[in-house]
């Protein structure tokens, strides 16, 4: 028989959870899988136009296997974590092929597709297939802790297997998927991270951390991991209206996703310093250059790594040395290719018409 707290959760999702969502409801296993994989570390507001555009674009897992890598990485381009979109492709590749387009329907063989977990496969499980798994991921933990006073620190060991045990427990097995969606919009929307709505809670009475106080200190988080740091200079090498760029090979960040000359160093350089080491004069030895921008400082934070970096623009009359594997592109097809979002933001800070480039080419 279902508990209070279940029974609670599924009347307040009933008569007042009104958060709307494209995937929500879907029993279609391809869009799920979809959805869940792009909402994996990013938030579903920043989610949801891209899967729309994934199902446009490819409205079948087929259609997604058939598809050129550079489609689909241009697609996924600016929302992060490419590991995501590779292990897409492969599984994608993997249901079309081997599989003969039918999608697994068991939890376990779910679970063996590339880039599945235990969470995404439980929402997959569930909401396409309805079989009693609990999700588990960071609004379920923040809930099941508030409502039960669990002190367990998070990646603490044992404490997985506490609050899975716990999910397990307060599962509808008989609705498993509205469960799932009701549980988790219920920590997006009332039981948030901050400034949650306790006043209002309709748990709140059976709330332990709201009635000892604990709100604010559950759950218990784990010391955060200190970030790498990395400084970054990017040549952009103009010669004859094309650009020098290179996919990233490799498992470091951006990996297939194309790039301009990157020079790393211990610490952020001046062109003056920059000017100076072995590696740039050794490069345009020979060579007419000419410096003509200097981008202002880019940031951008991973998950354990804090990025620093400058753009170079570079004007040369000769291909520099050291460029194998760069290919010259023409500037107007710029565009089309699939790059990361430290370089976006920094072509769309300067203003750049990246169908032209035309603000890389002329004198300031």
């Amino acid at each position: 028989m279902p508990s209070f707290f279940t029974i609670s959760l599924l009347h307040w999702n009933r008569t007042v959870n009104n958060r709307k969502m494209p995937w929500k409801g879907e029993k279609d296993p391809y869009k799920v899988w979809l959805s869940e994989i792009i909402l994996q570390q990013t938030r579903v507001e920043q989610g949801r136009d891209y899967y729309e555009r994934f199902i446009q674009s490819f409205p079948t897992v087929t259609a997604l296997a058939e598809a050129p890598d550079d489609a689909v990485f241009k697609l996924w381009e600016g929302l992060g974590y490419y590991t995501r979109c590779r292990n897409l492709l492969a599984s994608a590749r993997f249901i079309a092929y081997e599989l003969k387009g039918i999608f697994p329907q068991t939890y376990e063989d779910i679970l063996n597709l590339k880039g599945v977990g235990p969470y995404t496969a439980a929402a997959i499980a569930s909401f396409a297939y309805g079989l009693p798994h609990a999700v588990i991921d960071g609004n379920v933990i923040r809930v099941i802790s508030r409502i039960f006073g669990i002190a367990a620190p998070l990646k603490e060991s044992g404490s997985a297997q506490i609050y899975k045990m716990l999910a397990d427990e307060l599962l509808d097995k008989s609705n498993p998927a509205e469960y799932n969606q009701a549980i988790m919009d219920f920590g997006a929307l009332v039981c948030k991270p901050r400034q949650p709505l306790c006043v209002t809670c309709p748990l709140q009475t059976d709330c332990e951390a709201y009635r000892n106080g604990w709100v604010d200190q559950l759950p218990v988080k784990s010391a955060p991991l200190e970030k790498r740091k990395r400084y970054l200079h990017y040549l952009v090498f103009h010669y004859n209206g094309k650009v020098y760029c290179r996919k990233r090979e490799g498992k470091d960040i951006w990996q297939n996703l194309f790039e301009f000359y990157l020079y790393e160093s211990k610490k952020l350089l001046s062109a003056r310093k920059l000017e100076s080491t072995p590696f740039f004069t050794e490069m345009l030895q020979g060579i007419n250059y000419r410096i003509h921008y200097i981008s202002p400082v880019y940031k951008q934070q991973l998950t354990h790594q804090q990025l620093s970096g400058r753009f170079f623009e570079i004007i040369v009359d000769h291909k520099p040395a050291g460029m194998e594997g760069f290919i010259a592109i023409e500037e107007n097809r710029i565009s089309t290719l699939a790059m990361p979002r430290f370089i976006l933001s920094y072509l769309h800070e300067k203003n750049v018409n990246l169908n032209t480039l035309k603000a890389g080419i002329k004198d300031r």
